[in-house]
Formats: structure tokens, C-alpha cells, sequence
């Protein structure tokens, strides 16, 4: 049975909201934070670019596509797949921060007494980490319960008994906090399963145990950050050590980069945010972007990332499709679920894979795609004239996402759209994906037969 992390009802109460703009929408990021110039030349907050580690904030805006559909149309369907919020850090990360904690401790008299820049004054009172590793936080339960607030504002008419989810303790909570939001009080009549009680041969949002050689990937992925980071670690590393008198290892400045996302996420200072400049930030990203492309991209060799996805695919478009499919749709999983679908679709596929070292432009953005509380949200339309037959769009963090791999038309091009027929035609490839077939073998290997999850 699920037992939801602090819900009571006076527990959920004490969850701070977020201030609704005048559309009824919770603000657009849970932080108020510096801006600095991105890869791209635009205004983004700094701290909105930690990687996947980053707090929810709302997808880019292209102002090239419009977010309103046209009035003669209407939303019939809708199909939500929810990471969860911000969390506690990984065993691994954990013991990165520990390393900065253990120097900062044994340099703590020196400290005391060194001139130290405004940025760096905190050290004096002394620097610990409190974290508890891989829980959904007290930001992370105001990010979901915010999100469901939203989400029920945007489609009040829709509503479902069951929703899918993730068995790990922190996404079923995330369920539920959502579920409060969106639902309120009715949130009890929802039923909350989880994807062990489903007989689909892969699991849509947990694909990862039926294709073994994702492991393989994870590990590349996180040898090649490392490899990366040992090439822009070191230039900080000389600039701390200067600015304190404190010899930082490279071990110590990267449990500082990684103390600023989850000081973030726990809702506590964070100090060491304001140490990095906006282009180590950029770097750090990209290390993080390194490993997801590897584990769930087109990095990883024989792309099992793309494979696993395809089952997410296939069950999105029979529910598109489906006679008798629900008019809503609730799954909550992790940022590796979103990334896998997003892989298989091929809508964060680099032309040229990303390199070791950071790329100005690039598609594969776990900053912007995949954030605490990432959501990805389909609508399937009609319309009377505007377009011919059923649409389908896709709302990545709350903005329009194109559909770059099915447009065809002026109207595709103007509202990121695809016809449902481009949509399935565009994506044959995992249609015709079938567990343990040869194709799925070969990319995939044998399933094991333990579950594992993503940290």
C-alpha cells in the first residue's frame, strides 16, 4: 500500500504556494535568481541551468510558434508524463558533498582568520550538509502540488479514477502531491497503482530492466562527465584555492558545484551558487548533459536509450488512437522517463553527437527538458476548420514543444502541431518495436530479472 510522505492534511497545508500570475498559473520558477546570457544569447537564469539537477522552471519560449490553439478548436484528450520534484542527492553526489564538507572542516581555523570576498564569507560560519538522500523535499512536494493547481486550471472538465506510477518512494509521493493539487479533496478516489501492477511486456515509464545494456550506457556516460570534468574542474579548483588560502581538491570544488542544486532543492541556502561564475555553470551542465545523452540518447552506442523509449511510443499512440481510451491520462515517473520518450521520438537528437567539450547550440538540454518536476503533457485536438481531422501537440514544461519530425503543413509550423496520422506514420519505427524480438535483443541484450532504478 502507498503511504504518502507527510499527508496529513495539516502537513500539506504548511506547503508555502507559489504566487499565481493573472492567467491563474503558478509563477514560471520556483527561485528568484540572477540572469545571465545563455549559449544561445538569450536571458536565462543561472541556477535554472544546473542540468537535471536544476529547480522546475518552464520550458524556452519560441516565439515563432503560437501557444493558443486556433478558437475553433478543442482539446479532447490529454496524456501527462510527470517527473518527480526536487530531491535529496544520490549516494554518489552525496559523498562528492561530503568531501567539501571533511576539507572545509579540517581548514576551519584558517578559514577563521583568511580575508575572504563576499561571496565566500559564509564559510565562516561554517558550511554543513544536511541532505537527505534521494527523499522528495519540502521544495519538491510545493513544485508538484503547485504543478496539479495548474494543471487543473488548464483542463478543469478533465478528470480520471487511476494514475500511473513509478514504485520509488519519492515519484509516488510526487503522485501525491499533485494529486492533491489538481484534485483536492477528490484526490482520495483517484487510485494510485504502480507500473509492477501492469502486464505490458516493457514498462513505458520504467523501461530500463527489460534492456540490460542501458546499464552499460549509464556507466559510460558518467566515465566520459568524469573525463569532462577533469578538464574544467581544475581552473576553478586554482581560483578557490586562491581566493580562501584553502587547498580545494578537485574532489572538494565538484562537491561545491553539486552542493548548489541540491542546497536548491532542499530548500536551504545556497551559498555556493553565488561562488560560480555563469560559464562554470555552463560547464558543469554539460557534464551532466554528457551522462544523460549517454545513458538515455543517441551517445550511447547501438542506441539502447532510443529503444527503450519506443515503448513509451507505442503505448502514447494507442491512447491516442484508441477507441475506447480514457480522455485523461496521468503517469509520473523520472527525468529518464522523459528523456527516453524524447529520445525515441528523435525530438533532442544532436545531427552531430555532442563532443567532449561543450557545444554552443545543441538540442540534448536536461536543463530545459528535464528539470525537478519536468512534465511533458500531449493534447490531442479537433478542430471545425482550422485543421483536418485529429492533431496532436506536445507541451514540454508548460510550452510548446514542435513536433520538428511530423510538420507538414503552414498551420504545423505555426502551433508546433502534427496530423495524429504524420504523427503515427513518423514514428513506425517504435510501432514496430517488439520485446525480445531479434531488433530488441541485439540493441537491448536479455532482461534481467531485478528491478533497478535511476538515482
Amino acid at each position: 500500500m502507498y503511504l504518502p510522505l507527510g499527508s496529513t492534511l495539516i502537513g500539506l497545508l504548511q506547503i508555502p504556494l507559489l504566487r499565481l500570475d493573472a492567467y491563474g498559473s503558478p509563477a514560471r520558477s520556483i527561485v528568484p535568481i540572477d540572469q545571465c546570457q545563455d549559449l544561445h544569447g538569450s536571458s536565462r537564469s543561472k541556477l535554472n541551468n544546473l542540468g537535471n539537477l536544476s529547480p522546475y522552471h518552464d520550458g524556452p519560449f519560441d516565439k515563432d510558434v503560437s501557444v493558443n490553439l486556433p478558437d475553433d478548436c478543442t482539446v479532447d484528450q490529454v496524456i501527462l508524463l510527470q517527473r518527480h520534484g526536487s530531491r535529496g542527492p544520490t549516494k554518489r553526489d552525496q559523498g562528492r558533498i561530503s568531501e567539501l564538507v571533511k576539507l572545509l572542516d579540517k581548514e576551519h581555523d584558517h578559514i577563521q582568520v583568511a580575508e575572504l570576498p563576499e561571496s565566500l564569507q559564509f564559510l565562516k560560519k561554517g558550511y554543513t550538509s544536511k541532505l537527505v538522500a534521494e527523499e522528495l523535499s519540502i521544495v519538491g512536494r510545493k513544485e508538484l502540488f503547485n504543478l496539479g493547481v495548474e494543471f487543473r486550471q488548464r483542463y478543469p472538465e478533465f478528470s480520471t479514477d487511476v494514475a500511473a506510477t513509478s514504485p520509488v518512494q519519492r515519484v509516488m509521493d510526487s503522485a501525491h502531491f499533485f494529486m492533491q493539487g489538481c484534485f483536492g479533496l477528490q484526490a482520495k478516489n483517484v487510485n494510485l497503482k504502480t507500473t509492477d501492477c501492469y502486464p505490458d511486456p516493457v514498462n513505458w515509464i520504467l523501461p530500463w530492466n527489460s534492456c540490460p545494456k542501458l546499464s552499460n550506457s549509464r556507466g559510460k556516460g558518467l566515465d566520459v562527465a568524469d573525463e569532462w570534468a577533469k578538464v574544467y574542474i581544475s581552473d576553478i579548483t586554482k581560483r578557490l584555492t586562491a581566493l580562501t588560502g584553502v587547498k580545494f581538491t578537485d574532489d572538494a570544488t565538484r562537491g561545491a558545484l553539486y552542493a548548489c542544486p541540491y542546497d536548491l532543492a532542499a530548500g536551504n541556502p545556497a551559498p555556493w551558487c553565488d561562488v560560480f561564475t555563469a560559464e562554470e555553470i555552463d560547464d558543469f551542465a554539460y557534464e551532466l548533459d554528457l551522462a544523460m545523452d549517454y545513458w538515455t540518447g543517441h551517445l550511447s552506442k547501438g542506441d539502447p536509450g532510443p529503444m527503450a523509449g519506443a515503448y513509451y511510443v507505442k503505448k502514447l499512440i494507442q491512447r491516442l488512437k484508441g477507441n475506447d481510451a480514457e480522455p485523461l491520462y496521468l503517469d509520473f515517473g523520472h527525468e529518464t522517463s522523459i528523456l527516453f520518450a524524447l529520445s525515441a521520438l528523435g525530438l533532442n537528437k544532436d545531427i552531430d553527437p555532442l563532443p567532449a567539450y561543450p557545444r554552443e547550440h545543441r538540442k540534448f538540454r536536461t536543463s530545459d527538458q528535464t528539470p525537478f518536476a519536468a512534465n511533458m503533457v500531449w493534447e490531442k485536438f479537433t478542430c471545425r476548420t482550422s485543421f483536418k481531422g485529429p492533431q496532436v501537440r506536445l507541451l514540454l514544461n508548460r510550452e510548446i514543444f514542435p513536433l520538428s519530425n511530423c510538420k507538414n503543413s503552414e498551420n504545423d509550423r505555426k502551433y508546433g502541431t502534427c496530423s495524429l496520422d504524420e504523427f503515427e506514420k513518423a514514428n513506425k519505427y517504435s510501432l514496430d518495436v517488439e520485446y525480445e524480438s531479434e531488433v530488441w535483443d541485439n540493441t537491448c541484450g536479455k532482461p534481467k530479472s531485478e528491478y533497478w532504478y535511476p538515482l
